[in-house]
């Protein structure tokens, strides 16, 4: 699910994951991305961005339009609208999503200018599986980020997104699998960000990284 320019569902894509439906609530360039891979989308709008917005009608015509097509598992990809109850009564431990902080800490919109705001010195990107409470589902994998001097919110979102387009495809198509499985128990990706040689980024065992030995 999305709601602007499909970078996100860009990254995914381009790593395989097999995406059966792309959903927007509003008119956004990723339903181009979608078109242009040939995967069948929806654009179900928004009524209103105001208070008179009904969430809970909203939320239960996704619920509905999602079951038919047979979704299983949700990935949100930079989705706008926070949903409500209809939606996690019918997908609740099945809605993922991404943030651009070490969750728990800055939770929300503006995420990347808290961090810049509160001076710390490391940040990152977090996926995490949604709740009715914004930000704060159970975490499925986390990659620190450094911030370093001058940075400004442009700059260190770039950097973040960097890991988050090999972070969160791997996360997806390894939770599906473990959901699959039946098998019980925590998730664990088992898989680090790193540069290689030539300071490309690359997924990794945690066994083959000698900071976790």
């Amino acid at each position: 699910m999305a709601s602007g320019s499909g970078t996100i569902l860009e990254a995914i894509l381009e790593n395989e994951v097999d995406v059966s439906l792309v959903v927007t609530d509003r008119p956004c360039r990723a339903i181009e991305v979608a078109r242009s891979a040939g995967v069948p989308s929806l654009e179900i709008p928004r009524t209103s961005y105001g208070n008179d917005f009904d969430r809970d009608g909203y939320s239960r015509q996704l619920a509905a339009v999602l079951e038919d097509y047979g979704i299983e598992l949700i990935a949100m990809a930079g989705y706008g609208t926070i949903l409500s109850t209809a939606i996690h009564d019918r997908f609740g431990g099945r809605i993922m999503n991404t943030h651009p902080s070490l969750l728990p800490s800055f939770p929300g919109w503006h995420a990347v200018e808290s961090a810049l705001s509160f001076g710390v010195k490391v940040t990152g990107c977090t996926v995490h599986l949604a709740t009715l409470e914004v930000d704060a589902g159970p975490i499925l994998a986390q990659e620190a980020v450094k911030i370093f001097p001058g940075d400004d919110r442009e700059r260190l979102h770039e950097r973040i997104k960097e890991i988050e387009r090999l972070l969160y495809p791997a996360t997806i198509a390894s939770f599906a699998k473990h959901l699959a499985s039946g098998i019980s128990g925590p998730f664990d990706l088992g898989l680090k960000v790193v540069r290689d040689g030539q300071g490309v980024l690359m997924l990794k065992r945690y066994e083959d990284c000698e900071d976790f030995r």
